[in-house]
């Protein structure tokens, strides 16, 4: 009887253990890491998948996901608009960074956030949300530019913030103290004093700055900036 009740006691220990491995087997595990481009850049908003199934899960404005997942998950994986998809084996990894094969920044499939474009302002480039003016532009590549008979006539009639007479140039919004109320014209890097030879068609951007926009030129930017970016000889074969 002894015999019968150990055995019994036995196997209710064996039941227990057994169910509380069973149980512990199937707790979900926590998976984290980033997702970048090809140039290590973070890729924000990308929804996670587990096993090839979208989950409530994305990454977050530095790139970084965290997720749940059950035991018997093989792959995270993430898929592009395009339908492109990038994916890793689990294999009992709690860190599993993803690199995308692409530049966010000129993927057509993510959108971009307007205050990210890079403004040229001579002496290097700016972000356009790091600017407290606004600042105006043109594109020169859009063929109707080409119809304007002079520079000034292309800014006049398509360069937002300025105003034109004749060969006179003056940034709105600008109330001078110096004696001259002319911006600084500045052309593929370098300042200079007249633009009367610059053609429309020879023109691949117009930029003007103004207030703390400008103020990287000191006092020769006290009246705002134009900045022009010309076609290259390779641009115009």
């Amino acid at each position: 009887m002894r015999l019968k009740t150990f055995f019994l006691v036995l196997l209710c220990l064996v039941t227990a253990v057994t169910a509380s491995y069973g149980q512990k087997s199937k707790k979900k595990t926590i998976v984290s890491g980033h997702v970048t481009d090809i140039n290590s850049r973070p890729v924000p908003g990308i929804t996670i998948m587990v096993d090839n199934k979208n989950t409530n899960r994305i990454t977050d404005d530095s790139g970084f996901y965290k997720i749940k997942i059950k035991p018997d998950a093989e792959i995270i994986s993430i898929r592009l608009p395009s339908g492109q998809i990038t994916k890793e084996l689990i294999i009992g990894r709690t860190e599993i960074n993803l690199s995308l094969p692409i530049d966010i920044l000129s993927y057509t499939g993510i959108q971009k956030d307007p205050g990210d474009e890079e403004i040229n302002v001579g002496y290097g480039t700016v972000k356009r949300k790091d600017l407290t003016q606004q600042v105006g532009k043109i594109d020169g590549t859009n063929t109707k530019y080409a119809s304007y008979t002079s520079i000034y006539e292309m800014i006049s009639g398509e360069v937002p913030g300025v105003q034109v007479q004749g060969k006179s140039i003056t940034i709105r919004g600008i109330n001078s103290i110096n004696l001259s109320s002319a911006p600084l014209i500045v052309v593929d890097g370098m300042a200079v004093s007249s633009i009367d030879d610059i053609q429309p068609q020879m023109v691949r951007s117009i930029e003007v700055l103004k207030g703390s926009a400008a103020s990287i030129y000191g006092s020769r930017g006290a009246n705002g900036v134009i900045l022009i970016t010309l076609f290259g000889a390779k641009d115009l074969k």
